[in-house]
């Protein structure tokens, strides 16, 4: 529904809200007068952009995470949660302010330092706002919506500001495409798997050989993690293979391609058959497999992607990318947000063949989604998207 509709639906104690919050002059008796100042108000591009303009870095990281999803209603779970993992670093201990015991009044007025919003307290300010309803009948009484029009103005508003602040460049004289390249090293995998008794380690991963020996079969190559190096949450054995063989690995075992016991690795009989031939859509399905795996280290992978999308039609400098989306992104044990965005992000973004990443000789390192990439993710419906736990 758009904001006209839910309006329509709202009671005349949220509508007094929304119009003070907008300072609408109107008759606050009158349900179709709070309406119509609401409606004429909120059009107003000069409003709404003040009204983002004003908005806080977490409530924008709140705002985001509900901009690209496929449904339409959220639990107050799922909000609050939402509430919390939009706040990084100092915030996150201030989620729900304890009362503190009561001193003694000083007859002196005091300054009190600006205390956060709690998550409820930020779910109010939203329905206030009205960004956020609640459902009008049934079980979806308990439910919150975002009004459809607001979300493609949010998404709209937003882009020209992060569009504002990006360095375009002409094309590099190279770059890097591995369209079709994951799906080759997939063949790849499971042809030296079908080939070859590969064993495992007391801890499940195959053994250094059985690694060197598939990175070299590989169309992309890299190196194996550095002996002690710190490396959380991105896959079954993360800290044993490079980002990329680790992806390919977990999807496949994902696929039921591959199964492990407790010495080796074989092939299963739905593997031997993706050996012999590739099954329509799987660059989707690969791509729906990233965001699962990834989106729990990475709380706003999917509006990130969606960012990244939306803003890469030309050529853009990888620097003025990451100002504009560093702030989006919340740090993952010894991942930064910066190694987040250029490891864990754009670079398995150029692996799943969605995103080019080009060496510009002024501009450094610049980016472009392909048109697959644009198909892809613009194409996808990601409802039901729950974190992949591979044990």
């Amino acid at each position: 529904m758009n904001l006209s509709d839910m309006l329509g639906y709202a009671d005349i104690k949220q509508l007094s809200s929304i119009a003070d919050v907008y300072r609408c002059e109107c008759n606050g008796h009158s349900k179709n007068d709070l309406i119509q100042s609401i409606l004429s108000t909120v059009s107003r591009n000069d409003v709404f952009e003040a009204q983002i303009s004003s908005m806080k870095m977490e409530d924008l990281r709140f705002l985001n995470s509900l901009l690209f999803e496929a449904r339409n209603s959220f639990s107050l779970e799922d909000l609050l949660a939402r509430v919390q993992q939009s706040r990084f670093g100092e915030d996150a201990s201030k989620q729900e302010p304890e009362p503190q015991p009561k001193a003694k009044r000083s007859k002196k007025k005091k300054i009190e330092e600006a205390v956060p919003l709690s998550p409820r307290e930020m779910i109010v300010k939203f329905k206030q706002q009205g960004w956020l309803f609640n459902g009008f009948s049934g079980p979806s009484r308990y439910l919150f919506q975002v009004p459809n029009d607001l979300k493609a103005r949010f998404r709209d508003t937003l882009a020209r500001r992060f569009a504002s602040d990006l360095a375009y460049s002409e094309e590099p004289p190279v770059y890097r495409d591995e369209q079709m390249l994951i799906h080759d090293d997939i063949t790849h995998l499971l042809h030296y798997m079908y080939h070859n008794e590969v064993q495992l380690t007391a801890d499940g991963s195959m053994y250094k050989r059985f690694t060197l020996q598939l990175l070299e079969k590989f169309g992309v190559q890299e190196e194996l993690p550095t002996k002690g190096a710190w490396r959380f949450g991105y896959g079954r054995h993360f800290n044993h293979y490079p980002n990329r063989l680790s992806f390919i690995y977990d999807y496949c075992y994902f696929a039921n391609y591959i199964t492990e016991n407790q010495t080796q690795l074989s092939i299963t009989g739905l593997g031997e058959e993706r050996m012999r031939s590739k099954p329509a859509g799987e660059a989707e399905q690969i791509y729906r497999f990233w965001l699962k795996l990834y989106k729990g280290p990475i709380t706003h992978l999917l509006s990130l992607v969606h960012w990244i999308n939306a803003l890469t039609v030309e050529w853009v400098t990888v620097d003025s990318l990451r100002t504009v989306l560093v702030p989006f992104i919340k740090p993952y044990f010894y991942d930064d947000a910066d190694t987040i965005l250029e490891q864990r992000i754009l670079a398995m973004m150029v692996h799943l063949g969605l995103l080019r990443l080009g060496e510009h000789p002024i501009n450094g390192a610049v980016v472009r989604m392909t048109k697959a990439g644009r198909s892809i993710v613009s194409g996808l419906g990601l409802e039901d998207l729950e974190s992949v736990r591979l044990h």
